[in-house]
């Protein structure tokens, strides 16, 4: 076959498998087998192979995932991706309709609603220009999202090219099936990986895979309920124009000529949601008409013109067989309800948390009861309450333990405070969870050892805690999955160019319970090295500025374990910098306290808030009335807001610049 003959035969495979996959993933409808779409598609692959200067970018080949990334990179949404007010009754609904009416000036006059199936998945962002899809996001906090282009393209439902050339933003949430889900999980039960708490939880993972072949292995769906097409008047015409592109939208949507029909449909599929195949946790209510969305307008966090009713938790019946106890990274010791599964909202549950010692005993919840359970949010498994009328009487009483399940360390339990803790760093329970936060940007900044790479780490027995990262070998790491020669280097290196770090870098990712970067610094300030600090007393701590007494109580009892004095000699021991030499020169901005807020243009803000401190002032995370300085930058928050009624000194980014330039 020649170049030419090859053109015009992957032009005709690729109109015959986008046909026949808009029939299948789109539209429900097949006319073909699996067997014969897949013998077109192994076609087209085998002649993009002999012509790749032939392969399109909007080919089906595109579906089955391309290169790994190294990170996913944030982007800015161009209109916000808001939150929805919630309804959790009919009066609350009530009171929505009735805020609509007055908004719209309407008296006792019906308004047209679209009444939607609120998808328990992930939001996320399609952006099309010419009707090619160029990127995707995740929602993200609403404002930034992070790209995922590359994973949303191996999402067969969403269309590589629409049916017309228009520019376009679409607005979605992309789910997995729940047979799909229960699929998945019985293969990572198999191969010895953790389950899935729920669909949701999947779908998010999945997307957020950083090799997007993952991703394309897992069958996800999604549903688009946004996109504004040219002179659009409402809101069914834009689901209709949707479709019309190519886009995949819920037929479960109606239009609602007032409060009542609304009300019937939330009934209806508040009765049938166990018949869907996918999960949903509420129904989105929308004022159809644009304009009447116009004039209501929006709040600083949602549209005034809709609201999200959520379900009620669904719930269910068991026996607490056990209670086992859970720890934490920072070694906080949850005791968890091992449960006779039961299956609630179409989930099998075995485990619930109790959340802490108190709430045990608030509820009077004893090994052996029967319980009432619900997925909070139909999702977190918890224990509602205990069916005492049930009991036999040889239900047994549950004890919080005084040494921790796993390293056999003396538990500890602040005063005032509900949570029970195990205080030694070197917990093996705490050991991935310590390590992981050791090598994140704001701590030791090790570049190439993310999550991933510790639990390989980890599970390997190669590491057990923080210190003996400093004493991995290549060798060691060429004998992992997935670690070449040059990729064992990159890790050793980026461990090894971690050891001159500043020494409140370290003291941060020790994981000290309540120090932050902040009071790291503030601590770090005073004292020229961790070994000052191994018979510190609360007492002294508190005398600096901006240290508390409970942070100085959490920082004296880390430092009382011994365990932790020789991890911290261990860690000397390997060069990690313990100890800096406080500069001896001016510093004129102490006892100033700043505050940055917005986008900063000059600087990263971490880099900002360093300057401050190398200049003995105080960077802070929220505004006070000791606030010196309010830093604005673009597009200020709440912050900003707080720091006028306050009557705190607002300054621009350049007037700060200044103001250190003259310090």
């Amino acid at each position: 076959m020649d170049k030419s003959q090859a053109k015009q035969k992957i032009a005709s495979l690729t109109k015959q498998i986008k046909h026949h996959a808009d029939l299948y993933y789109t539209k429900d409808k097949p006319v073909i087998s699996d067997q014969e779409y897949d013998q077109f598609f192994r076609q087209l692959q085998k002649l993009e192979k002999e012509f790749p200067e032939l392969s399109a970018e909007d080919s089906p080949s595109q579906r089955v995932g391309g290169k790994p990334l190294k990170l996913f990179k944030t982007i800015t949404h161009k209109t916000p991706l808001l939150s929805l007010d919630n309804a959790m009754n009919f009066e609350e609904l009530e009171a929505f309709d009735e805020r609509v009416r007055k908004g719209l000036g309407l008296g006792e006059e019906r308004v047209e609603y679209v009444a939607e199936l609120k998808m328990d998945g992930l939001a996320i962002s399609l952006l099309y220009k010419h009707g090619k899809f160029v990127q995707g996001a995740t929602r993200g906090d609403g404002k930034n999202g992070e790209e995922i282009t590359q994973n949303l393209k191996t999402i067969r439902s969403i269309p590589l090219t629409l049916a017309e050339p228009v520019d376009l933003e679409a607005r979605g949430e992309a789910y997995l099936p729940l047979k799909d889900f229960a699929a998945l999980n019985e293969e990572r039960e198999t191969a010895g990986e953790p389950r899935f708490a729920n669909p949701r939880n999947a779908a998010a993972g999945s997307l957020r895979q950083l090799d997007p072949k993952i991703t394309a292995s897992r069958p996800l769906d999604i549903f688009i309920y946004f996109g504004l097409g040219p002179d659009m008047k409402k809101h069914s015409d834009v689901l209709d124009y949707l479709a019309q592109l190519g886009f995949k939208t819920n037929p479960n949507t109606e239009i609602c000529s007032g409060l009542s029909e609304v009300k019937n449909f939330v009934e209806k599929w508040e009765e049938k949601r166990d018949k869907l195949p996918y999960e949903i946790d509420g129904i989105v209510v929308k004022v159809n008409s644009f304009p009447d969305q116009k004039k209501l307008g929006f709040t600083a966090r949602a549209p005034r013109w809709a609201i999200a009713y959520k379900f009620a938790p669904r719930q269910a019946e068991t026996i607490i067989e056990k209670i086992d106890l859970q720890v934490g990274r920072t070694g906080a010791i949850t005791p968890v309800a091992k449960l006779s599964p039961v299956k609630v909202g179409g989930v099998t549950v075995k485990r619930a948390t109790l959340h802490n010692e108190d709430e045990v005993k608030r509820k009077e919840i004893k090994i052996g009861d029967y319980v009432k359970i619900q997925r909070a949010g139909d999702v977190i498994p918890e224990v509602v309450s205990v069916i005492k009328a049930k009991r036999t009487g040889d239900e047994k009483e549950f004890q919080m333990p005084k040494h921790c399940p796993v390293c056999n360390s003396e538990l500890y339990r602040p005063e005032g405070e509900a949570i029970t803790r195990c205080i030694n760093a070197a917990c093996p329970a705490q050991v991935k969870e310590r390590i992981r936060h050791f090598c994140t940007r704001e701590a030791m900044d090790i570049e190439h050892v993310g999550p991933a790479v510790v639990d390989q780490l980890v599970e390997h027995k190669l590491v057990k805690d923080v210190a003996d990262l400093y004493g991995l070998t290549t060798k060691e790491l060429e004998s992992l999955a997935r670690f070449a020669e040059k990729s064992a280097r990159n890790v050793i290196d980026s461990i090894q160019n971690s050891k001159d770090r500043p020494s409140d870098r370290l003291l941060y990712a020790l994981g000290i319970r309540m120090v932050g970067r902040i009071v790291a610094s503030l601590i770090a300030q005073h004292y020229d090295s961790l070994e000052d600090l191994f018979d510190i007393k609360a007492g002294e701590l508190e005398k600096i500025h901006g240290i508390g007494d409970k942070v100085a109580s959490s920082v004296e009892r880390f430092f009382a374990q011994k365990e932790n004095h020789k991890l911290i000699e261990r860690l000397k021991k390997d060069g990690v910098r313990i100890t800096d030499q406080k500069a001896k020169g001016p510093q004129p901005l102490k006892n100033k306290t700043f505050v940055f807020t917005g986008g900063l243009a000059m600087m990263a803000r971490p880099e900002a808030e360093e300057l401050v401190r190398s200049l003995g002032g105080h960077p802070s995370s929220s505004v006070s009335k000791q606030t010196d300085y309010l830093v604005a930058g673009t597009e200020p928050g709440t912050k900003y807001e707080k720091a006028k009624k306050l009557g705190v000194k607002i300054i621009s980014e350049k007037e700060f610049d200044s103001l250190i330039k003259k310090a």
